[in-house]
């Protein structure tokens, strides 16, 4: 389940570098959870939990059905 998410999130991060901004998987735990590491400009942006919820997440759900969710830390 890990790799599934890592290539998605392989495919978020250009999105997200031209923007000034980059996203780390930190982990995946066996109940379905993603914690992730936002960074640069997604740090500190007032969009940052649109972008994880809107972009990042609904990405990861779409391509990782078993995933529940995705958080950032």
């Amino acid at each position: 389940m890990r790799e599934k998410v890592e290539a998605v999130i392989k495919q978020i991060r250009p999105f997200l570098q031209a923007e000034g901004g980059d996203v780390e998987l930190v982990d995946v735990d066996e109940k379905g959870v993603v914690k992730v590491r936002l960074q640069g400009a997604c740090a500190g942006c007032i969009f940052s939990q649109m972008t994880l919820a809107n972009v990042i997440e609904q990405r990861i759900r779409e391509a990782v059905p078993e995933i529940d969710h995705v958080e950032a830390v």
